[in-house]
């Protein structure tokens, strides 16, 4: 315990020194030290890709599932992602320093706000190593400094892209110090991380329910979080037909193992006959468990019976709950009830429905004929994100580098004193 103690106080010692340095550095610099990074990882991809077979062997002799190692796992096209996100945060416009509702005031002064970094973010993240390079590039460009932790079964995929930011660093002239990442896979480590607000500012957490709820429980530093991602597509009575089939099915097996894969799928009973028997058909051949409601499994034996506990399960896996409605408030309702805060699509033709909808339902992201698997960083124009809040103070949704500020006052004045 104790020389786990004293890692987390060694790293948030480097953090905070380092913060300190990278919250005054000048938009030039960070991007330097970004594109350093793209380098680095495209010159290192065979490096890369080894360090991840490496992890990818280990997971199977595990026992890891299917998502799992969907979520771990990296190619060449991965990598290229990695690349991309990085190039559209380095074209993303620095906000800090930004100075926004400059007014002067009856007594002559000037008032407005300053875009600042929160300081030192600590992200814990399991399965995805891309992780790695999306919270460092997002806490560089908004002059936070970065301790990561990513999960035991990426350990090796992670070190290998941490070489690559930290060789980027110190490339552009910054400490490596900016972003550190913990190697050790002790769960103790957590433990201490989250209690260490001397030097954290804010913790991330992103994996899955269990993780996040234990972190939250457990930090003496404040959280940014969602704990799950139960998503909905309805399918309004007046969708159109071949867009809510395409979106249901997309929104659904696009990706299993993702949070914002949609795990129930309402549909509105006039709409039913149009567009269920394809969907189930489709979705069948693509290997999907369907679990309905009685009027559902009316339409397919393919359909077992959903039990009240599917309503609130986020799969991560080829599984999806229907329910057919008599009307938007009873979706609605559902939605309110058995959804996460994360993100719900509606499909409809009807303008007014479509207003209705997502001005009613009370979710980081609310959506007009799309798929929810839009919903993130990258899709947003954030460049990336470093996670996806389902709080609503101080960041809601995908979390990029606004999400990682916060404002202070200013006062301008020219030797003005209180009367």
């Amino acid at each position: 315990m104790g020389s786990i103690t004293n890692l987390i106080t060694t790293l948030g010692k480097n953090a905070k020194s380092a913060a300190k340095t990278l919250r005054s550095a000048s938009t030039a610099v960070k991007n330097n030290a970004l594109t350093n990074i793209v380098h680095q990882v495209d010159q290192n991809r065979k490096a890369i890709l080894k360090a991840n077979q490496k992890d990818l062997d280990h997971g199977k002799d595990n026992g890891l599932d299917a998502a799992l190692l969907d979520r771990l796992m990296l190619d060449d096209v991965r990598l290229d992602g990695i690349i991309e996100s990085l190039n559209q945060i380095i074209a993303l416009p620095d906000p800090i320093g930004e100075i926004t509702d400059l007014k002067y005031r009856p007594s002559g002064i000037q008032v407005g706000k300053m875009r600042v970094p929160l300081g030192v973010m600590a992200i814990i993240y399991e399965s995805r190593p891309n992780v790695t390079i999306d919270a460092a590039a997002l806490c560089i460009k908004s002059g936070n400094g970065a301790i990561l932790r990513g999960g035991s079964e990426a350990i090796h995929s992670n070190l290998a892209l941490y070489v690559c930011v930290k060789q980027g660093l110190v490339d552009a002239g910054l400490s490596e110090h900016c972003v550190q990442l913990i190697d050790t896979t002790d769960r103790t480590a957590v433990t201490e991380l989250v209690k260490a607000s001397d030097y954290i500012d804010a913790i991330i957490p992103r994996g899955g329910k269990g993780l996040v709820e234990a972190i939250s429980q457990s930090a003496t530093v404040p959280v940014i979080k969602h704990l799950h991602g139960i998503c909905h597509t309805y399918i309004d009575k007046d969708a159109d037909t071949d867009k809510a089939i395409k979106i249901a099915f997309n929104a659904k097996t696009r990706r299993y193992g993702v949070c914002n894969a949609m795990e129930t799928l309402l549909v509105h009973a006039s709409a039913a006959d149009k567009v269920l028997p394809e969907l189930i058909a489709e979705y069948t051949l693509k290997g999907v468990e369907l679990r309905g409601c009685e009027h559902t499994m009316e339409f397919s034996k393919q359909v077992i019976a959903a039990t009240a506990e599917d309503w609130d399960t986020e799969y991560l896996d080829a599984i999806l709950s229907i329910r057919i409605v008599n009307s938007m408030s009873d979706a609605i309702d559902h939605i309110e009830q058995h959804g996460s805060g994360h993100t719900e699509s509606i499909v409809t033709e009807n303008y007014t429905s479509g207003r209705r909808f997502i001005t009613e339902v009370d979710s980081a992201s609310v959506m007009i004929n799309a798929s929810t698997g839009f919903a993130d960083g990258f899709e947003y124009g954030l460049g990336a994100e470093i996670g996806i809040s389902t709080d609503k103070f101080h960041v809601r949704g995908p979390v990029g580098l606004e999400g990682l500020t916060s404002q202070k006052y200013i006062v301008l004045g020219d030797g003005h004193i209180r009367q």
